[in-house]
């Protein structure tokens, strides 16, 4: 009798589907290639001051592009088990997946273009040092910025492709960045103090069930943190 298969957990599942995606920026160049795009991107929403509707269009045309990309490898990687002699029909099949990365980054461009041509227009050093940026933005980008640090560093990793463990914590790089980020959001407030406390106590908590359920170690937990840390202070540093 053949024993039933075990459901995955949706833990299991969302860890797979990390694990895709650093596998993605670990093996694919062209992956790499639109990662530090969208890096560049979301720092220069920062720096131009796009509108909260602009920002979703940008981000919306990131999402594209990543998802074509990683539809486009996934096709790749099952043409090549089928078969490795020239076949018209795998030709045909990987060439419509590089047409679907095309056409998302084409979108992109025009995206980008209608986004940041107006306000490239009317750029200024002036307007950079006068300008106080929302603190809701700079929040949003800071939480991308981390994200992004963390999946390159963790591809960067030879060791490692699983979202449960290695080095940094993604956990603890984005709850230390969201308390950094409420720190300098709140500052100013007489409730500043405490806010800023009990987010720090949550990301210290959210550090401690990482360590505690043997997914990572101190050190991992503590260079994630940092992380968060840092990349988030330069962000509000800069542009707040």
């Amino acid at each position: 009798m053949t024993p039933k298969r075990r459901r995955t957990t949706m833990l299991e599942s969302f860890n797979h589907a990390f694990q895709g995606l650093v596998h993605a920026v670990r093996y694919e160049r062209n992956m790499r290639i639109h990662l530090a795009l969208a890096f560049l991107v979301l720092i220069g929403s920062v720096f131009l001051n796009v509108s909260w509707f602009e920002l979703i269009a940008v981000v919306l045309a990131i999402t594209f592009v990543f998802m074509a990309e990683l539809i486009n490898s996934a096709i790749e990687a099952v043409v090549d088990i089928i078969t490795d002699e020239f076949d018209p029909r795998a030709k045909i099949a990987k060439d419509l997946g590089a047409a679907g990365v095309l056409v998302a980054a084409i979108n992109a461009l025009v995206v980008a273009y209608l986004v940041f041509a107006d306000n490239l227009a009317h750029f200024s050093l002036e307007l950079v040092t006068l300008l106080r940026r929302s603190p809701t933005h700079l929040t949003v980008v800071a939480l991308a910025v981390v994200v992004i640090a963390v999946i390159a560093l963790k591809a960067g990793r030879r060791r490692r492709l699983s979202l449960s463990g290695g080095l940094p914590s993604g956990h603890a790089a984005l709850a230390f960045a969201g308390w950094t980020a409420v720190t300098f959001v709140v500052g100013g407030t007489p409730q500043g103090l405490l806010v800023s406390a009990i987010t720090f106590v949550m990301a210290l908590l959210v550090a401690q069930t990482r360590v505690e359920a043997g997914i990572h170690s101190l050190l991992e937990v503590g260079l994630g943190g940092i992380l968060g840390v840092v990349l988030t202070t330069l962000i509000f540093q800069l542009w707040f």
